[in-house]
């Protein structure tokens, strides 16, 4: 029996630069909410672009619709 494979919502990695103090800061935000500094990132990038672009919605984060 041929099974299908599931479609996995893929990443793409990104490197960015930030300066030490907000690097500091964003750690110090991942620590208290027991999570990591990368999703920290990913947290603050998904609200920008949801303030930017507001009638994107949910198109930004999943555009395989």
């Amino acid at each position: 029996m041929h099974r299908r494979r599931v479609r996995e919502r893929r990443s793409v990695r990104a490197s960015v630069s930030l300066e030490p103090e907000l690097y500091e800061t964003l750690s110090a935000l991942a620590r208290q909410k027991k999570v990591s500094t990368a999703w920290v990132i990913r947290d603050a990038a998904e609200k920008y672009v949801a303030d930017q672009w507001p009638l994107l919605g949910p198109v930004a984060k999943d555009s395989s619709g």
